[in-house]
């Protein structure tokens, strides 16, 4: 009886330990492909607690302890106690990024987000807002509705990914909270089938639903500043001033001079944490240094058949992608685009001319992320 308290003391310690291990980033836990083992573990969680538990009482019970020595087990099960605590109540992804207890939406006269951070740009049937990084950084995902569309705006700094997505699972609106990560990549769950949607992509990677994929919503990063410009009557999300301290720790982040060990960022071109700007066109994926198209502010490529233009505005923060006109030269005068005359604004939208550029995806994040999640992508 006393092998049986141990033994379920022990285990109860170990699944604790799993359970969290496997989700969030611990030395090792982000290179092994362990997503089913870890939601195998989480599914199941109260099966192998409510074993592990009885274990521990039959052998407490059951057991002939001696007298003094039994008093001392109360230090190996305050000790679990303990780790149970950290695992589900501090170390859990929802725990330490929580959501804000109020979306607060204003326009240009009331914002108060300094105009020089970036933010993730939405646009939609005539309504526009922007989502700050130094808020979404911080709580990875926020649930809006733009222009009649319920919306998740969806942020890992860790990949430093930008998405977003409509939240409709099955026809029907969906709510989210954050879970963990796999491979680096934070991972959100469904309140109604607690499946487990990669942020990067948007498809579900297991549970119920592992397979399927939330709609993207197309979206532009760009600093605050630049989106103003292009949409003065824009939205801007405002802090939650029960969040300032957690917000004030992403202005490394965002310009590049971060040097953490999960967000900061290389300062030389193609390593694990340097920036790239990946572009998605038909089938084929293709990322480009972010170094070397900052400095030539202009590219003109060709993916799957499709003529592409990319370019990075005077502020050196925002980009831009389009299909272009084939054999056509490409011009970039400050923020103006032009060709054969006709010029078009830094977002593609023609200035005298009711022709605007088509824009393609185009998302910046670190190397590492994008080769991962995009597996045989090309270099430019």
């Amino acid at each position: 009886m006393k092998k049986l308290f141990w033994l379920g003391l022990t285990g109860l310690l170990l699944f604790e330990v799993a359970n969290v291990y496997f989700i969030m980033p611990m030395p090792g836990s982000q290179q092994m492909n362990s997503i089913d083992a870890a939601y195998f573990l989480y599914k199941w969680r109260w099966v192998f607690r409510g074993l592990f538990g009885l274990m521990i009482l039959v052998g407490l019970l059951k057991a002939k302890w001696h007298r003094k020595r039994k008093w001392l087990l109360i230090i190996p099960i305050a000790i679990v106690a303990y780790v149970i605590y950290m695992a589900n109540f501090t170390m859990a992804a929802d725990a330490m990024f929580k959501q804000p207890g109020q979306l607060l939406m204003t326009g240009s006269d009331k914002n108060k987000v300094d105009s020089s951070r970036l933010v993730i740009g939405v646009s939609i049937n005539g309504e526009a807002k922007a989502y700050p990084i130094q808020f979404l950084g911080y709580h990875h995902h926020i649930q809006d509705t733009v222009g009649g569309k319920a919306v998740i705006v969806t942020y890992c700094t860790v990949c430093r990914t930008g998405r977003v997505f409509e939240p409709i699972v099955n026809g029907k609106k969906e709510k989210f909270r954050l879970v963990g990560m796999d491979h680096f990549n934070a991972m959100l769950e469904d309140a109604s089938t607690k499946s487990w949607w990669r942020q990067v992509t948007g498809e579900a990677i297991t549970g119920k639903l592992k397979g399927q994929k939330l709609p993207e919503v197309f979206s532009t990063q760009t600093s605050l500043t630049n989106w103003l410009s292009l949409h003065p009557n824009t939205l801007i999300m405002q802090a939650d001033s029960s969040f300032i301290q957690s917000y004030s720790k992403t202005t490394k982040y965002e310009d590049g001079t971060s040097r953490g060990g999960l967000t900061g960022t290389d300062s030389l071109s193609w390593k694990d944490k340097s920036w790239v700007i990946g572009v998605k066109a038909g089938d084929e994926r293709k990322a480009y240094d972010w170094i070397q198209l900052k400095k030539e502010r202009i590219i003109l490529d060709k993916m799957d058949n499709i003529s592409l233009l990319l370019v990075v505005a005077k502020d050196d923060r925002s980009f831009f992608a389009f299909e272009r006109p084939a054999d056509t030269k490409f011009n970039l005068n400050n923020d103006t685009i032009e060709y054969n005359g006709k010029h078009f604004r830094i977002d593609g939208k023609g200035i005298d001319t009711s022709y605007s550029l088509k824009p393609v995806p185009a998302y910046q994040e670190f190397w590492h992320s994008w080769r991962t999640f995009n597996p045989g992508t090309k270099k430019y």
